[in-house]
């Protein structure tokens, strides 16, 4: 007989460790490659584990709730109890295995005695906020499955309170709690989210370049085209896909931007995907990533940014789509920043941050003189990692994307 250890599987770069939301096998059930185990959390998005072999769970190495690492065991599954489809079990030990699940039936785990399964979080805020269980269970989900989601729970806080001062930051915090003077701990995502930081501005030598592009081709183009798409297509078309199309175009042209640092050896990534750092609703902020973008047209990008972003804001997002990311650019703009010094996302080279799109007095240069005109401007922010990313390099891969944006086909068809 074997015995397979399922572990959990490696979901991201950044992503460390994953809480036990529920178990999906009971002890005792066959179980084939590809069945779903276990439903996790992690700080990102909910999960499922699949199994990799074929076999009876045999034993289950972590309860509801629990926080385990990366590559840590879950259960084990017996691999040559199944043979022919058929479990190769006497019928006294076939009498034992089914009087065992049926008292594991009759007497189930105290925390799935509820009608719903809550995430830890959901349950944290509850308990801090007075909600009760009834409360929980009226709340309708938007999760998977009908999941009782953290903005489930805090637009419900926000109805039931009549204002806004109960709305919390991204940890499941009150904001005015956090005015207050005193000490309170951090969450475990900020304790992950400074550790991530921390580690980024430890290993990479962060450099910042600014330059301002004159965006007015692309701001009247979209203008002109932005009813003709929706009408079309159903999408709106936004000024992130656009620039997605535009850095995918230069990442081609300095490939070096495209690459890792593990030890002293640059890995080189033939695939350009690209992490579009997306704010939630309630504060979060998390990175979904577009796989070879370089080779989706822009209509095929709006639709890919659009759907997304509209998951994100519900936590629908797989596991793969916010890993293997290669560069990162940020749209600061929407908050109307000016421009910022962007944090690189271990293990990148690179991150870009877009700032607000101005309107501005401008001189504009002609063969008949100059004179002063109202032009759209953008200050495109560019942490680099000097190690390898040299200040000339740096400023060419910006100067080449301030360009495209002021070389923009204002006649292009959509």
């Amino acid at each position: 007989m074997s015995k397979f250890e399922l572990l959990l599987p490696k979901m991201g770069e950044s992503v460390e460790e994953a809480t036990i939301i529920n178990w999906l096998k009971n002890i005792g059930d066959k179980i084939t490659v590809d069945d779903l185990v276990v439903e996790i959390a992690t700080d990102k998005v909910d999960s499922e584990v699949p199994s990799e072999v074929s076999g009876i769970l045999i034993e289950k190495l972590c309860k509801v709730n629990d926080v385990v690492k990366v590559g840590q065991p879950l259960a084990i599954i017996e691999t040559e109890y199944v043979k022919s489809n058929k479990i190769n079990l006497d019928p006294v030990k076939e009498t034992k295995n089914l009087i065992s699940k049926a008292k594991e039936v009759a007497t189930p785990p105290k925390e799935f005695i509820r009608k719903k399964i809550y995430s830890p979080l959901v349950r944290n805020i509850s308990k801090k906020e007075g909600v009760t269980e009834s409360e929980l269970e009226n709340i309708k989900g938007t999760g998977k499955e009908g999941r009782v989601t953290k903005n489930d729970l805090l637009s419900f806080l926000n109805k039931r309170n009549g204002d806004l001062l109960t709305s919390q930051d991204k940890q499941g915090y009150d904001l005015s709690q956090k005015d207050k003077e005193g000490i309170y701990e951090m969450t475990r995502i900020e304790k992950l989210i400074s550790d991530h930081m921390i580690k980024s501005q430890n290993e990479s030598a962060h450099v910042q370049a600014f330059i301002e592009a004159d965006i007015s081709n692309i701001w009247e183009w979209r203008e002109k085209n932005k009813k003709i798409f929706y009408d079309r297509e159903g999408e709106k078309i936004t000024f992130t896909p656009i620039f997605l199309m535009l850095v995918a175009q230069a990442l081609k042209e300095f490939p070096v931007l495209n690459a890792s640092i593990e030890n002293y050896n640059v890995i080189k990534k033939k695939n350009i995907n690209i992490g579009m750092a997306t704010a939630l609703p309630d504060g979060n902020l998390i990175v979904p990533v577009i796989k070879n973008a370089d080779q989706l047209s822009l209509i095929g990008l709006v639709k890919k940014v659009n759907d997304l972003a509209k998951r994100a804001r519900v936590n629908q997002l797989l596991p793969d789509e916010v890993k293997g990311g290669t560069y990162t650019i940020s749209n600061v703009g929407v908050f109307e920043t000016l421009m910022g010094t962007p944090i690189i996302n271990q293990p990148q080279l690179g991150i870009l941050a877009f700032g607000v799109i101005r309107k501005v007095p401008s001189v504009i240069e002609t063969n008949k003189g100059d004179f002063v005109g109202i032009r759209y401007k953008i200050i495109l922010s560019h942490s680099f990692d000097h190690r390898i990313v040299n200040g000339a390099m740096g400023g060419m891969f910006i100067k080449r994307i301030k360009d495209l944006i002021e070389n923009w086909e204002s006649d292009l068809l959509i």
